[in-house]
């Protein structure tokens, strides 16, 4: 017997398909809210940065995860190579200009200076 429902027609399958490939491109984009930045940079002092991807701190970061986590050192069958991190230094954002401290130049606290707790 043939199948009478919409679900099983030709326009219907296209349309679905239509929406499993927008998905996949929204979801891929890489300047989307799961891709990175269109420029990566931490920020110098003050905002604590939410996501950054691992490939901006080093060149080869699930080498050293895996050195971390110890994933492979008990293969008996290949030898485990040494790995070399090689870590990339990010750059950096000032968001705001931070004002210059003066102190003075022999800095004596007093004992007797400061209330005592009683």
């Amino acid at each position: 017997m043939t199948s009478t429902r919409n679900k099983n027609s030709q326009g219907d399958y296209k349309l679905e398909q239509e929406q499993y490939r927008m998905i996949r491109n929204y979801s891929s984009f890489e300047n989307s809210s799961y891709g990175g930045a269109f420029i990566t940079s931490l920020p110098d002092i003050g905002i604590i940065p939410s996501r950054v991807a691992p490939h901006h701190f080093s060149k080869n970061p699930i080498e050293i995860e895996n050195m971390l986590f110890g994933i492979n050192s008990t293969n008996l069958v290949e030898h485990i190579t040494k790995i070399t991190p090689q870590l990339r230094t990010p750059r950096t954002s000032v968001f705001f200009q931070r004002p210059t401290i003066i102190m003075p130049k022999p800095l004596v606290i007093e004992p007797n200076q400061r209330p005592y707790p009683i």
